[in-house]
């Protein structure tokens, strides 16, 4: 951190390439790093041209920038309570060139702006790690990033009140939190959709996507799962990923609930 604590030193950050280059981020070297979550999570959003999003918990911004590079014409938003990473969700968006309003807020209690406002949609990546389950990381970004203070009701809460009419929640979570969030969405969201995301073929699924509509009455769908890496284990040097995966984290490609891996 600088010296009066509030960001990063130039020195403290790295500048990575995702989707291609498509966009780059400034990030902490130690901190909390973003991984192909945030990006496949923003791979499944079906927004369209002109519809607005919330990032909620947006860290340095790679969800809500992923989103934003891969549909032009969107109205991005992000949340995030770490002031360090706000800051530097603003400065990725400038650098790439992709407009978006940051908020250094907790999503407990948001600014008065965005209490007044709704959205198309709501995309959250929360911590994975309850806090009593784990030891924390020495490195208080990464911590924050990784162990959760505000439990998983309360994002599915924030974000139901801030969707509008049709408007869907779309997260991703390890899959031993599933039932968790399962019941957090129940009676505030309908249309309910589980995309399970499996290491590889034959193994049991390690993180889900998961979506609710505002409204919505379709009946509950878990879908079959996407396996993200080729073979049954890691035979060689480099990147094994499964071609649509790689199409999602290095072409910008979407990542559709349900579709066949065939």
């Amino acid at each position: 951190m600088t010296a009066d604590g509030l960001g990063f030193a130039e020195a403290e950050l790295s500048h990575d390439a995702f989707l291609g280059g498509r966009i780059t981020l400034y990030q902490p070297k130690s901190g909390y790093r973003a991984g192909i979550d945030p990006i496949l999570l923003a791979a499944s959003v079906p927004a369209r041209r002109g519809e607005r999003v919330l990032d909620l918990g947006c860290g340095a911004g790679p969800a809500l920038l992923a989103l934003g590079a891969r549909v032009p014409g969107l109205s991005l938003t992000g949340l995030e309570r770490q002031a360090a990473y706000a800051d530097l969700a603003v400065r990725n968006a400038a650098a790439t060139g992709i407009a978006a309003r940051i908020f250094a807020a907790d999503l407990r209690e948001m600014p008065a702006e965005l209490r007044a406002e709704s959205f198309d949609h709501i995309i959250a990546n929360p911590p994975y790690f309850q806090a009593a389950d784990r030891t924390a990381a020495r490195d208080a970004g990464r911590e924050a990033g990784r162990g959760e203070e505000a439990p998983l009701a309360d994002w599915v809460r924030a974000g139901s009140k801030r969707l509008a009419p049709a408007g869907r929640l779309t997260m991703i979570v390890r899959a031993e939190r599933l039932p968790e969030l399962l019941d957090a969405m129940q009676g505030l969201l309908g249309s309910l959709e589980v995309q399970p995301l499996a290491p590889r073929s034959g193994r049991a699924a390690r993180l889900v996507l998961v979506r609710g509509r505002k409204g919505g009455r379709a009946e509950f769908r878990l879908h079959a799962p996407i396996v993200l890496h080729e073979g049954s284990r890691h035979v060689r040097d480099g990147e094994d990923y499964a071609p649509r995966i790689r199409a999602v984290l290095r072409e910008a490609a979407a990542l559709h609930f349900g579709a066949s891996d065939q």
